[in-house]
Formats: structure tokens, sequence, C-alpha cells
């Protein structure tokens, strides 16, 4: 059978052209819908994949399911998910019991006012959530919170789905502040331990630079050990070899500890006496003090115990300078004068004196009640006292109630939360004029009503609560046109 061949150079049929073209047409056609249908279903996807910041709060109230969980295991799963964001950064890392708060600040603030973009990152917050991760002061933003905090909890779902363990909610923050900071350039951080040191969730860090130890006491001793040494060989576990390691020198014991830990570590450990603060002078508006070279700097934060936690700041920027930090004279005087931190003898108002302290362990109640002995002997004390169930509530109400005329007692709230009539019938048995109240509301303003000019109302005892009080005490403060001399820091931090 003859085969007909067909020239390449034959023409097309007129209906075969013309059907390839209608096809050509439909297929443009049909890619240009798809591209079209792609970049509207993307843009839709991208206005909703983050949480909202409502979400973002629900979520953060889920993750307390979990609980606090020692140890870095967790932690290295989340960080290893992001690339290890904690290994592009470099770190001063704050462990101690008391004054870790007021360090942070004073150390931030010099480091700010010498030129550097600083990431800070504290708990527990005051105010409200955003506190916890700051550049320079400011809160993260909203959109920024949202969007990594949506990144996380896709992680935490792989994480569970390859067999690992939920991670806690301290655990991501952790995490998510080392991301953050590395996505902003923070040129440092200046990192508050959460509980203890040793397995506490910051301590994945390999950048330390500086750590420092604040005082060392008893607290969260089901936790970190019953006894101060335990305490102290946990908080010591920071310190990392290539490091500098600065600390207050009050309790023998754990001055020991600590210089053991850093001869371990093959690194220096330099200890500031309290008693090396020279030219000392006291207000409640500012304290003047003098430390080595440095003669008269000045703090407006009052209260005995932030002379020592400034010295601890100025030692910590001396030794960063041995890293390639440049601090002046100048910024050092402006970060000690502008540092400020919310509910440490915060004066809230005058006539009567309104002050808000965060003192919740024995050693931060002993460092009230000296504090409140050389501002107001002699003087006419009411407390508003709130305490968690799991702190010394007995050591706390024996070192403060003799010192006040009334004690009002309130709530705290959440799983720790400790009710006010429970905590009426424990300070009854040091004092006998002690009156259990419904609410933050009702303890502030009673207290006014019971005081006169010359009264001082002190709020104590937890951090927890003082948020709610400090809002409610300033806006009275602005309704009854009272002298205020507090600081509006909270406001100053909220970016939406």
């Amino acid at each position: 059978m003859a085969v007909k061949m067909i020239s390449r150079h034959q023409p097309v049929k007129p209906h075969l052209k013309k059907f390839f073209i209608n096809l050509f047409i439909i297929k443009t056609v049909w890619q240009k819908l798809l591209k079209f249908i792609h970049k509207e279903r993307d843009s839709l996807m991208s206005e909703q994949k983050d949480l909202t910041f409502r979400e973002v709060m629900d979520y953060v109230e889920e993750l307390k399911m979990y609980g606090s969980v020692p140890g870095l295991i967790s932690i290295q799963n989340l960080c290893a998910k992001l690339h290890m964001p904690q290994n592009d950064l470099k770190f001063v890392h704050i462990a101690g019991t008391n004054g870790k708060g007021s360090v942070l600040a004073f150390v931030s603030e010099i480091l700010k006012e010498a030129g550097y973009r600083v990431g800070r990152y504290l708990s527990p917050t005051i105010f409200e959530y955003r506190e916890r991760i700051q550049i320079n002061g400011r809160s993260i933003s909203k959109k920024d919170l949202c969007r990594l905090m949506t990144v996380m909890k896709e992680i935490c779902l792989e994480l569970v789905n390859e067999g690992k363990p939920h991670p806690t909610a301290f655990e991501i923050e952790t995490a998510m502040a080392f991301q953050y900071f590395k996505e902003k350039n923070c040129q440092i951080v200046v990192l508050e331990a959460g509980l203890g040191g040793l397995l506490d969730a910051t301590n994945i860090i390999e950048g330390t630079l500086v750590e420092v130890f604040t005082s060392i006491s008893l607290d969260h001793m089901g936790i970190l050990g019953k006894t101060l040494y335990e305490i102290a060989q946990n908080k010591a576990g920071i310190m990392k070899k290539g490091s500098v390691a600065v600390a207050i020198k009050k309790e023998p014991q754990v001055a020991e500890v600590l210089e053991g830990k850093a001869q371990s570590a093959g690194i220096p450990v330099y200890f500031v006496e309290p008693l090396e603060a020279a030219g000392v002078k006291r207000s409640l508006e500012k304290q003047v003090f003098s430390y080595k070279e440095y003669k008269n700097l000045v703090i407006t934060m009052a209260g005995s115990y932030q002379i020592e936690n400034a010295m601890l700041a100025v030692e910590t920027a001396e030794q960063l300078k041995k890293f390639g930090y440049v601090v002046s004279d100048k910024a050092l005087r402006a970060g000690l004068l502008k540092a400020f931190w919310p509910g440490r003898f915060q004066i809230l108002s005058k006539k009567p004196y309104f002050i808000a302290d965060g003192a919740h362990n024995r050693d931060g109640a002993l460092s009230l009640a000296e504090t409140i002995r050389f501002y107001f002997t002699n003087k006419r004390i009411i407390y508003i006292i709130g305490m968690l169930r799991d702190k010394e509530q007995e050591e706390i109400l024996k070192t403060l109630c003799p010192l006040a005329s009334l004690v009002l007692t309130v709530s705290t709230k959440g799983e720790r939360g400790f009710g006010a009539y429970e905590l009426a019938c424990l300070a009854k048995n040091y004092h006998d004029n002690v009156t259990a109240v419904d609410s933050v509301q009702e303890a502030v303003e009673l207290s006014y009503l019971l005081s006169d000019k010359d009264t001082i109302i002190i709020a104590c005892g937890s951090l927890s609560y003082l948020g709610e009080l400090i809002t409610i005490v300033e806006s009275l403060s602005v309704k009854k046109n009272r002298n205020e001399i507090g600081r509006d820091s909270h406001g100053k931090q909220r970016e939406d």
C-alpha cells in the first residue's frame, strides 16, 4: 500500500489553523486566570495566616497547661527549627533572687545611651504581655508578636508530630525573643533568667559576654534547692567560658559558690561590695553615690538596694569595654539617671504618699522594711498586701506587719493565686488590725479614705497585681488632682 507523504511546507488547512489559534487563546486566558486566582489566594492567605492579637493571648492562656519544666531540651528543639538565632547575638545574662529587673533597666539604659541597639528580655511583666520583649525600651509591636507567635505555634505542632514534648510558654517566648532580636539586628541583648540559671531556658545561649549575679537568697526552694548553697549553685550555672562574671558580694557562702564555678569555667569574677558606695545621699526623689572613679552618680529609683543594683550596672559597663563596647562617662551617667523600673518602690502619688513595691520573698521583705524605716520612721503606714500561694507568706508578713498601722489584704489571680481571706488569717498572727477586701479597686479606695496627707500607703507582696493597682492609683490621682510624681512608663512602652 502506497503511503502519501505530507510535505512540511504543505499549508495548514484554514479550519485547523483557526482551531489552533483558538486553543492558544484559551490556554493563554486560562493561565492568566489561574495566575489571578493564585495571586488572590496568596493575598487572602497573607491577610489571614497570622494569628490576631486576641488569638495570641488565647494561645498564651492555653500554654499554661504545660506548666514550668526545667531543662534545655525543648528550647533546643525550638531554636533548631529557627536555625539557632541566639547564636548570632551577644548577651549580658542576669541571674539572682532580687534586683534582676532593676539591673536590667540600668544596664540596658546605659547601653542605649551609648548608642547601641539593645534588646531586653524580662519576666514577669507588670502591665501587659508585650513588655517581656523590648528593644531600646519599646515593646514588641502587636504585628511582630502575632507574626512570630504564628510561626512558634506551627513549630510546636511540628515538634509534637515528631513525637517531641510540647514546649512551655516560657520556652516559646524565649525562642521568639531570640528570633525577634536577630531580625532587628540588636547589637547586644540584656537577658533576665527566668527561674534559677542552670536549667533555665535562657541558658541555651552561648554568646554571653558578662554574667551578672544580683542578690541571691532563699526563694523557689521547691525547685532550686532547699539551701542557699544549692540555690547559688543553680544560678551559677549560667557561667560560660570566654565570658566575665560580675556579682554583688553579700553572703559569704554565695560568694564562695560563685568563685568556685568561675574557676571551673576558667573566667574571672568581679565582686561589688555594698560598702564601696561612697558619699551616699538619699531622698525619695533621687539618690547620689560615688563608685570607684565615678563621682556623684545619680539615680532616681528609690530604695537603698537600688544603689547596689546601680553599682552592678556600672561594673558591667566597665567589663563590656573589654569586649569592644564604647561606654562614655556621659552615657553611663545618663543611663543611670534615666533608668526606671515600675513596681520597685515606685512613688505613685504624694499627700498621701502611695508606693508600689514588688517585694515578694524573704530578702525582698527585709529590704523593703529597711527602706521604710529609713524614709518613714514614726509615720503611719497602711499596707495593701497580695501574695502568691507558693511564697513564704509567714516570713514576709512577720517582717513587714510590725511596721504598719493597718493591713489590707487582696486576692491574687491564677493557679498560684492566694485568697484575701486566707492571707488575712495569716496576717492576724502578726498584726491586730487586718482587713480582707474584695478587690484591688476597693483596697485603693479604702486606703485613701482612711489616710490623711501624712499617711504612707504601701502596696507589696507580689508583682502579679501591681499593674492593676498602679493603673487604678494613676487614674484616681488624675481625677482627684493629686500631686503625682510617678512616671507612666508602661504607657511609653506601648506600641500598636
